[in-house]
C-alpha cells in the first residue's frame, strides 16, 4: 500500500514596528455569546487619524491617544461599543450581535456593493462562518447546498474535480449553463486548460473569505452578455494591519462504500451453469470459466453444479481491485500583519493533496497568494494588489468500471506467464500478438500501465486603485487591472506491452501523446461612482468602461507511436475580446423606497459587425414596508418587498467565428485539371453571419424578513425566466442558401418558474450556549417553448447503435426521457420485448414511444446546523432532492442472460437480471421505461466536530477536530449514486467517504 509523504511548512514572517508610544491602548475583542476572538473589527478614534483593525486573534494596538478621547469599536453585524481612554494601558471589549443584522451584511452586486437592507435584487451571500466544513479541495464545494437555487454537483468523485453549477436550473439548451465566475473583480473563462481537473482548482479554499451570488437579471445585468446564467462573486481574504499567523492541518483517509451488485464467482458459476443447461449459452460455456488447469484435460460436468472441473476458479471482486483505500492531506498557513507600518499584507502558502479511489489516481495542488492593501491621504486612495500562483499537477485515471462490471470474477487480475507485464488478459498464445479480440481489457492492467500526467501552473490576479477626490469627495474612481494564465500540458503513456494502447493488426505500438496550451486571460475596468445624499435623498450612480481579451494557444503531438497518425500541429484560436459600457443608478429615498437601474453596452468578437453589440438594461423597485406596517410588532422586526426585471446574455456558444467566409482546400473530389495536372481549390465552408447571443429575461418578486427582534431571518423569491434565440448547433438551412443543408443558428424560446425560501434561525443565543440553523428550498421547473421548425431534437445515448433515450419537445421539460411503455404479467413481472401500441395502429416501433418523467427535481433542500457549547462544537450539513428521475443505463445494458457469454468469453451481468429474467438486449428493451427510476435521495456531507483551547503555549488558540465527509445518503435508486449529471447513469467515478481530523493554530 502506498504511503503517503509527509509534508511540513514552515514559515517565519519579521515586521518592524515603530516604537509605541506612551499613550497606547491595546486589548482584545471578543463575541459576547461565544467568546471567541473577533477579527477585523474596526478600531477608531473620534476626531483624529488615528485607526486600527483587530487581528486574527481579536487583538489591537492604537496609539497617540490622549486622556478624553473616544475610541468606538465596531463591525459589521454587531453593535458599536465606545469607550473613553482615561490612561489605561489594556482593554478588554465584548461585542453583542446587532439586533438588527439583516441591514448591516454587505453584498456585493457586481462593480460596487451595497448594504444586504437596501439591496433590490436576488442576491444570497456566504461568508467564512457559514462555509461547508470538511475536504474542501474546490472552492465550489464550500457553498454546496448553502444558497437556494443554486445547485453544485461534481457528477462523481474524482480528486480536484469541478463541479456542475447551476443558479435556477440555468437559461440555455445547447449553450453553456454556468454562471460567470468573477474573482476578486476579474471574470474567468469556464473552460478548463489542459493538464488541469478544474477552473477553480487553482484556488485555495482556504483564502476565501465570501461568496456573493447575483441570481436574478436586476443583479446580473451590469455583466451583460455573460449573466444569463448567474453570477458568482469570490472574495478572498484581505491584509491586516496587526500580526497574525494561522496554521490549518486536516487529514482524511477515505474509502469506498457503495458499488455495483453483480455476481460474484459463487453466484456467477450458477448462472453459467443454469443458463448453459437451458440452452440460452452455447455448450461448453463453462468451460470458459476460470483459467485451464495444466494438471488434467478433463471438461466440467453439468451434471455436478457448482463444481467445475478441468478449470481453476479465481473469487474476483473486480470493483474492489480498481479501487484503493486513499488519503487526504491539507495544509495552508497564514501570515497577516503590516509592512513598514503602513501596508497591510496577507501571505498564504498552501498544499493539498488528494488521492483518488481509482488506483493510480492523484491530484497534488501547491499554491501561494499575496494581498497587499494599503491606504492613503486619510483612506482617499486605497489599493488592493492580489496575486495568486498555483502549481497543479495530475495523475489523471481511465475511467474502467464498465470494464470492471463486466469482467469474468472467476479470472485472476495476475498471470505469471503473461506477455503483457504479467496481469490476465485474453489470449491464445504466450506473445504480445496472441491475443484475442471482442474481449474485455484487464481494468487493473489499463490502470497500471497508462501513465496519463498533467501539470497546470497559474497565475491569477488583479491591481486595484480606488481614489476618492479630496476637492470632489462624492466622487471615487476605481481602475481595476486583472491578469489570468495558465500553462498546462499532458502527457498519455502507454506501453507496447499493454492491450490499452494503440494496436494495428496484431500488433502492440502503445501511445505516446502530448500537448500543451496556453490560456490568458486580460482585463481592464475603470469606473466612475458618485454618491450624494441630499435630504432623505441618497443617490449613487456608477458609470464606466470594460476591455476584456481571452487568448488561446496550444500543440498536439498526438501518438507518434502510431505510424499513420497525423504530423505534429500548432494551434492558436482566434483572440476574443469584449468591450463594455456600464452603468448603474441606486436611489433611496427616506430609507425606505429603493430603486436600481442599470444598462449595459456590450461588444463581442464572436459574431459578425450587424450582430456584435446588444443592450442589457435592468430596473428593480425595493420597499421596507415593515417600519410601516409592521411598527409595532413584537414579532417582525424587518420586512422588505423586491421587484426586479432584467435582460441578460449568453455569449458561450460551442462555435466562436462561424460568421466568418472560410475556404477550405479540396480534397481528391474538388480540383481542376490543367495540362494533365490536378490542382486542388478553394471550397467555401457554411458560415451564418446572423449569430448571436441568447438573451434572458427574467421577472422575480421577493421578501427579505426578520422576525422575532431578527433571531430568525431569511427570504422568499419568485421568479421568472424567458429565453429567446436559442442556440442550437444543427439547424436546418434553405436549400441553396448556404454551403451546408445545417449548421449553427439562433432558433427557439424556453422559459423557467419557480420560487425559492431560505431561514436562517438563532435557536438558542446564550453566553455559553448557541445553536443556529440554515434551511433553503427550491422549486423550479422548464419549459420548451419553441424549437427550430417545430422539430423534435434526440439525444442522450442509451445503447445500441444511435439509440437515445431524451428529447427537447415543445411544451416539456428539457430532457425528458423519451421511451417504450413497459407491459407486465398478471403477477406484475415486466415482459421481456413487450411494450404498450400507444398509436393503436398494431405495430410497435418508435411511433409508440411517449415522454415519461425527467431529470429535473421538484423540490431541492439544503440543511445545516451549527452547535457551540462552551469551547466545544457540532456541525453538519446535508441536502436533499426529490422528484427527479435518472436513467440507468447501465441496467439497461448490463442486465439480460445472454450477456453472460456476450462473444468468445464470459462476462458478468448485473444481479437486477433476476428481478426481470430479461434474456436479450435489443434496441427496445433499452429504452423501456422501467429504468427510469427515482433519483430522490438525503445525503449527509459532512459531520464535524471539535474542541478549542483558547489558551494553548500561551497567547495561541488551538482547535482540534474530526468529522466524516459524505456521512450517508438515503435514497431507493437501484444505482451506485444518484448524485448524477444529465438525468443518465452510465457508471460514475464513485464518491469515497472519508474520515477527517484536524488542527487549526492562530496566534
Amino acid at each position: 500500500m502506498k504511503t503517503i509523504y509527509k509534508k511540513l511548512l514552515f514559515l517565519f514572517l519579521l515586521l518592524p514596528f515603530g516604537a509605541l508610544a506612551q499613550s497606547t491602548l491595546s486589548g482584545v475583542v471578543l463575541d459576547s455569546k461565544t467568546s471567541q476572538p473577533l477579527p477585523g473589527v474596526n478600531v477608531i478614534v473620534q476626531g483624529a487619524n488615528s485607526s486600527t483593525t483587530t487581528d486574527f486573534d481579536g487583538k489591537f494596538q492604537v496609539g497617540g491617544l490622549k486622556s478624553g478621547d473616544k475610541v468606538v469599536f465596531s463591525f459589521v453585524g454587531y453593535n458599536s461599543q465606545t469607550i473613553t481612554f482615561s490612561g489605561q494601558k489594556s482593554v478588554n471589549i465584548t461585542l453583542e450581535e446587532s439586533a438588527n443584522q439583516l441591514q448591516e451584511v454587505v453584498v456585493q452586486v457586481g462593480y460596487g456593493t451595497v448594504k444586504k437592507k437596501d439591496a433590490t435584487g436576488s442576491v444570497s451571500t456566504l461568508t467564512t462562518k457559514d462555509f461547508n466544513k470538511g475536504a474542501n479541495v474546490t472552492a465550489e464545494n464550500l457553498l454546496n447546498g448553502r444558497i437556494a437555487g443554486v445547485t453544485v454537483n461534481a457528477g462523481g468523485g474524482a480528486p480536484g474535480t469541478g463541479s456542475q453549477i447551476r443558479i435556477r436550473g440555468g437559461s440555455s439548451l445547447s449553450a453553456s449553463n454556468d454562471p460567470l465566475i468573477v474573482i476578486d473583480g476579474l471574470p474567468v473563462t469556464n473552460t478548463t486548460n489542459t493538464g488541469s481537473t478544474s477552473i477553480l482548482a487553482a484556488l485555495n479554499p482556504n483564502d476565501i473569505e465570501s461568496f456573493n451570488v447575483l441570481k436574478d437579471a436586476s443583479a446580473t445585468a451590469i455583466y451583460g452578455s455573460r449573466a444569463a446564467n448567474g453570477v458568482i462573486i469570490i472574495n478572498t481574504k484581505k491584509g491586516s494591519k496587526k500580526l497574525a499567523v494561522e496554521y490549518n492541518f486536516q487529514y482524511g483517509s477515505g474509502r469506498l462504500y457503495n458499488q455495483v451488485d453483480v455476481f460474484n464467482t459463487r453466484d456467477f458459476i450458477a448462472q453459467v451453469e443454469a443458463n448453459t443447461i437451458n440452452g440460452l449459452l452455447s455448450a461448453g460455456s463453462t468451460n470458459l470459466l476460470g483459467v485451464d488447469d495444466p494438471t488434467t484435460s478433463v471438461s466440467d460436468d453439468l451434471s455436478t453444479p457448482g463444481i467445475i472441473e478441468g478449470r481453476i476458479l479465481y473469487n474476483t471482486d473486480w470493483q474492489k481491485k480498481i479501487y484503493r483505500r486513499t488519503d487526504y492531506v491539507d495544509n495552508s498557513v497564514s501570515i497577516r500583519g503590516s509592512l513598514f507600518n503602513k501596508i497591510p499584507a496577507k501571505l498564504t502558502l498552501g498544499n493539498t493533496y488528494q488521492q483518488g479511489l481509482r488506483l493510480t489516481n492523484d491530484f497534488n495542488r501547491n499554491s501561494a497568494s499575496v494581498v497587499l492593501n494599503p491606504s492613503f491621504f486619510n483612506d482617499h486612495l486605497k489599493l488592493r494588489l492580489n496575486a495568486n500562483f498555483t502549481n497543479e499537477n495530475n495523475r489523471f485515471a481511465d475511467g474502467v468500471e464498465g470494464t470492471a462490471i463486466r469482467f469474468d470474477p472467476t479470472k485472476p487480475v495476475y498471470d505469471a506467464a503473461s506477455p503483457y507485464d504479467g496481469f490476465f488478459e485474453y489470449r491464445n498464445g504466450n506473445t504480445t500478438a496472441d491475443f484475442l479480440t471482442q474481449v474485455p481489457r484487464n481494468p487493473v492492467a489499463q490502470l497500471y500501465q497508462t501513465n496519463d500526467t498533467g501539470i497546470n501552473n497559474r497565475v491569477l490576479g488583479n491591481f486595484e486603485i480606488d481614489y476618492k477626490f479630496h476637492f470632489f469627495p462624492a466622487l471615487r474612481a476605481v481602475v481595476n487591472l486583472g491578469f489570468d494564465e495558465s500553462n498546462g500540458e499532458r502527457r498519455r503513456l502507454v506501453g507496447n506491452t499493454a492491450l490499452t494502447g494503440f494496436i494495428n493488426g496484431n500488433t502492440l505500438y502503445g501511445t505516446n501523446e502530448y500537448s500543451e496550451a496556453t490560456r490568458r486571460n486580460k482585463l481592464l475596468d475603470a469606473y466612475f461612482v458618485y454618491n450624494k445624499k441630499f435630504n432623505k435623498v441618497n443617490f449613487e450612480l456608477t458609470s464606466g468602461y470594460s476591455y476584456q481579451k481571452f487568448q488561446v494557444y496550444g500543440f498536439n503531438t498526438f501518438n507518434v507511436n502510431n505510424p499513420t497518425a497525423q504530423a505534429p500541429r500548432s494551434f492558436a484560436n482566434p483572440d476574443e475580446v469584449l468591450i463594455g459600457l456600464f452603468g448603474r443608478t441606486n436611489i433611496s429615498i427616506n430609507d425606505k423606497y429603493l430603486f436600481t437601474f442599470s444598462l449595459r453596452r456590450d461588444g463581442t468578437s464572436r459574431f459578425s459587425d450587424a450582430n456584435r453589440w446588444g443592450n442589457f438594461p435592468s430596473a428593480a423597485f425595493a420597499w421596507k414596508f415593515g417600519q410601516d406596517v409592521f411598527k409595532d410588532s413584537k414579532v417582525v422586526s424587518d420586512m422588505k418587498l423586491r421587484l426586479g426585471w432584467g435582460i441578460a446574455g449568453q455569449q458561450e456558444i460551442p462555435v466562436g467565428d462561424f460568421y466568418l467566409e472560410r475556404y477550405n482546400v479540396g480534397d481528391t473530389n474538388s480540383q481542376y485539371y490543367f495540362a494533365n495536372s490536378p490542382y486542388p481549390v478553394g471550397v467555401p465552408a457554411p458560415r451564418n453571419p446572423d449569430l448571436k447571443w441568447e438573451t434572458t429575461t427574467t421577472y422575480n418578486v421577493g421578501l427579505d424578513y426578520g422576525l422575532f427582534n431578527n433571531r430568525i431571518t431569511g427570504s422568499l423569491d419568485a421568479f421568472y425566466k424567458q429565453t429567446n434565440d436559442l442556440y442550437f448547433g444543427d439547424t436546418p438551412y434553405a436549400d441553396g442558401s448556404n454551403f451546408s443543408n445545417s449548421g449553427p443558428a439562433n432558433i427557439g424560446s424556453f422559459s423557467t418558474k419557480g420560487i425559492e425560501f431560505s431561514l436562517n434561525a438563532d435557536v438558542i443565543k446564550r453566553d455559553n450556549l448557541n445553536w443556529n440553523v440554515n434551511f433553503n428550498a427550491t422549486k423550479f421547473e422548464r419549459r420548451i417553448d419553441e424549437l427550430p421548425a417545430g422539430s423534435d431534437v434526440f439525444f442522450g445515448q442509451a445503447g445500441g447503435t444511435g439509440g437515445t433515450v431524451q428529447i427537447h419537445r415543445e411544451g416539456y421539460t428539457p430532457g425528458s426521457f423519451f421511451v417504450y411503455k413497459q407491459l407486465y404479467s398478471t403477477d406484475g413481472s415486466p415482459i421481456e420485448g413487450a411494450f404498450a401500441d400507444l398509436n393503436g395502429d398494431g405495430i410497435i416501433n418508435g411511433d409508440d414511444r411517449y415522454i415519461y418523467k425527467n431529470p429535473d427535481p421538484d423540490l431541492v433542500l439544503g440543511f445545516a446546523s451549527s452547535f457551540n457549547y462552551k469551547n466545544f462544537d457540532f456541525s453538519f450539513n446535508m441536502r436533499a432532492s426529490f422528484g427527479n428521475r435518472i436513467y440507468n443505463a447501465l441496467k439497461a445494458n448490463r442486465a439480460y442472460n445472454a450477456l453472460l457469454k456476450p462473444d468468445a468469453e464470459l462476462g458478468n451481468v448485473l444481479t437486477s437480471v433476476l428481478d426481470t429474467n430479461f434474456t436479450n438486449v435489443n434496441g427496445e428493451n433499452v429504452i423501456s421505461d422501467i429504468y427510469i427510476e427515482n433519483g430522490s435521495f438525503l445525503r449527509m456531507d459532512n459531520i464535524t466536530m471539535g474542541y478549542t483551547f483558547p489558551n494553548w503555549l500561551g497567547k495561541a488558540s488551538l482547535r482540534l477536530f474530526t468529522g466524516v465527509q459524505n456521512a450517508f445518503i438515503i435514497t431507493d435508486y437501484d444505482g451506485l449514486d444518484p448524485e448524477i449529471n444529465d438525468g443518465r447513469d452510465n457508471t460514475i467515478y464513485p464518491r469515497q467517504r472519508q474520515f477527517l481530523f484536524g488542527a487549526n493554530v492562530k496566534f
